[in-house]
């Protein structure tokens, strides 16, 4: 008797993951859709599509987190999101009497952070400093400075972003 091995005793499951980060996003849509029983999924983001994938196939593997992890997760979500990170904001506010030294905008995503727009069909992407924010390789202090740089006209750097 002859047995036949399926793609799953083939290859490791990491080396089929990261085989899957070279693949077309019209065929990670296809496997999105077998895995999760949907019609099309909810983003042409071809790094969102992979990651869940990615999720679901070491969901398969190895079974969900447990509970108590995925509260934990949740919790770890609501302290440290970096779009609100409301709790970061609650340990840099000022504080009356003492003096204030410059510090980062605390309005920006945490550090590390990367802050995406298209212009005039060219993507854009900004990473957050600790002190800054890094645009092609250059550091600037303030969005309007990266936004001057990316149009050559003056721009409230926070307005620039959100259109």
């Amino acid at each position: 008797m002859k047995i036949i091995a399926t793609e799953a005793q083939e290859k490791p499951l990491i080396e089929r993951i990261m085989a899957l980060k070279e693949t077309p996003l019209e065929a990670l849509q296809a496997k999105y859709c077998a895995l999760f029983g949907k019609e099309s999924p909810c983003s042409n983001n071809k790094l969102f599509i992979w990651r869940r994938i990615a999720y679901r196939l070491q969901e398969e593997a190895y079974g969900p987190l447990p509970a108590a992890t995925q509260e934990r997760v949740g919790e770890l979500i609501k302290m440290y999101d970096p779009v609100n990170n409301s709790a970061l904001r609650a340990e840099n506010a000022p504080v009356p009497g003492k003096k204030k030294t410059l510090s980062r905008d605390r309005r920006l995503p945490i550090p590390g952070a990367i802050i995406r727009k298209s212009y005039k069909g060219t993507a854009v992407e900004v990473k957050t400093l600790e002190n800054g924010l890094e645009y092609n390789e250059k550091v600037y202090r303030t969005l309007s400075a990266v936004a001057k740089a990316i149009t050559g006209d003056h721009w409230n750097g926070y307005k620039f972003f959100t259109i």
